[in-house]
């Protein structure tokens, strides 16, 4: 009777699993072909399907089986997929029921419309367009936070969304020991003579760039028969199923690297999502451990691998020659250098290591203060403007390379941002502990074999899916929880090394 209830239980995950994969699907079309006037009908759409997903995942059916499995669960291995498929259930379900069906459908409708309205006033660096939507999903996220009271910070239901067991006091912690290391790198990197990076910001054409870059994703092993990459204003990954995941890039004609990074980043995200046993294939457990874990992916394969001496020993001429007269007079090492200059910039996406996380810190920073309430939507330019000066020193000249930039908040992913520090400071963890399993990893990059690699990640991350929390997958792998100092070596290592600071 026991192992039916469970196979109940699979069942059941399996419909689950159907709805989200066609919630992606509509969402992915959305942001690749989708006429901008569709943004109403799609949004009636996703606010149909998210309100029977939530009313099928909190249904009576599945709360009576995880109370009955309860017996079974405790004599299972806890690592086992049976076990772990229980516990990520009801941790699910446990949040869900707390959370209103109506709250849901309206959540859905509003930020399917607002993605349209950002993109809108993106266009066109006008902040009242997006105004008033965002001012509707500040207030629908304060209105989530409170189905959880009592909380520590009204902005950990929120966080938890994107790393389940992460407090925000534990954010600010790691943020705490992180921000003025970086600031004094920055501060010694900007007291040396820059290094040259202007046959970067020239024509380039689009198609070589594009072929450029789906010819490294194959290098990577990205499955092309279970994968497709198409063009979107902000690239984005998607997943409908372990045999159908999807990314998208963009492309800029007068900056050679932009879309072969921004390639290999969602490359990263997919093939962490290509990688997932398919024991877990349709069930809660096939997906990512966590937002931050998933970053860790991308931002590897971005700065690890792609950003690395190794990579460009290896790839550059390829690179030269398709590129001939823009780089035909540019040797390796300054091409090596110009890709990784530091450079205060205005838009995180392109913003080199150095500096990247300190866009983040200041996104947290905003987020944090519009879910407290002291922070009014309305003012969020100005906050904006004056926190990229404290942290950048930098004023946006306009909203579309300010507060307009990312569309995080469109989508109503209020929690979401600190992952993107997070991922970085996991993907040196992981990275010091692959180099001591494969002590020549740096050799087979620079020989194009990137192989090793993934079989490493796929042993040790991938194929679990979402079976272990953020925290407990860092430490079964490192031996440690989120930590800050690899990272911290690594940038001063790194950029020691190109700025000659002792």
């Amino acid at each position: 009777m026991t192992d039916e209830k469970y196979r109940k239980l699979e069942s059941l995950q399996n419909e689950i699993s159907d709805i989200t994969g066609a919630i992606a699907v509509l969402g992915w079309d959305q942001q690749t072909y989708m006429p901008q006037g569709g943004s109403e009908d799609r949004g009636d759409q996703l606010s149909t399907l998210a309100r029977i997903l939530h009313l099928k995942i909190t249904s009576d059916e599945i709360g009576k089986l995880l109370e009955d499995l309860l017996p079974y669960a405790s004599q299972l291995d806890p690592d086992s997929d049976e076990a772990r498929l229980i516990k990520v259930t009801r941790r699910e379900y446990s949040k869900r029921t707390r959370v209103s069906p109506d709250w849901v459908e309206e959540f859905a409708r509003v930020t399917t419309v607002a993605e349209t309205a950002w993109e809108q006033a993106r266009e066109t660096s006008d902040f009242s367009i997006f105004r008033p939507f965002l001012e509707t999903i500040v207030r629908l996220e304060r209105d989530y936070a409170q189905f959880f009271a009592p909380f520590e910070h009204v902005y950990d239901p929120l966080l938890d969304n994107y790393e389940p067991g992460l407090k925000t006091a534990d954010v600010k912690e790691i943020f705490d020991v992180l921000r003025p290391q970086q600031v004094e790198l920055i501060r010694k990197i900007m007291e040396k003579p820059q290094v040259d990076d202007s046959f970067l910001h020239m024509p380039y054409p689009e198609k070589e760039q594009w072929d450029f870059g789906v010819s490294i994703l194959t290098d990577m092993d990205f499955d092309w028969k279970r994968g497709r990459q198409d063009k979107s204003i902000h690239p984005f990954t998607t997943s409908f199923g372990l045999g159908d995941v999807r990314i998208t890039t963009r492309v800029e004609t007068d900056q050679s690297i932009v879309s072969l990074f921004s390639s290999m980043h969602e490359g990263g995200h997919a093939l962490y999502e290509q990688g997932i046993s398919p024991k877990l294939r349709r069930t809660m457990l096939a997906t990512g451990a966590s937002m931050a874990v998933h970053e860790s992916q991308s931002r590897m394969w971005e700065n690890l691998v792609g950003h690395s001496e190794a990579f460009w020993r290896h790839y550059y001429p390829r690179l030269q020659q398709t590129f001939s007269s823009q780089l035909g007079n540019v040797d390796w090492f300054t091409f090596y250098k110009g890709v990784n200059k530091v450079e205060p910039s205005l838009i995180r996406v392109a913003s080199d290591e150095a500096t990247y996380n300190l866009h983040i810190m200041l996104r947290l920073q905003l987020e944090i203060a519009m879910m407290e309430g002291s922070l009014e939507v309305k003012d969020l330019p100005e906050a904006w403007n004056a926190g990229m000066k404290e942290y950048l020193g930098l004023i946006p000249p306009n909203d579309a390379s300010g507060v307009l930039q990312d569309i995080h908040w469109s989508g109503g992913s209020i929690g979401y941002f600190p992952t993107y520090a997070l991922g970085n400071l996991i993907s040196v963890q992981l990275w010091e502990q692959i180099n001591k399993d494969i002590p020549d990893l740096e050799q087979q990059i620079g020989a194009g074999k990137l192989g090793g690699l993934l079989d490493w990640l796929r042993k040790n991350i991938h194929q679990y899916g979402a079976k272990f929390e953020p925290q407990e997958l860092i430490r079964r792998v490192t031996g440690s929880r989120i930590d800050p100092k690899p990272y911290v070596r690594y940038l001063q290592e790194k950029f020691g090394q190109i700025y000659k600071i002792s």
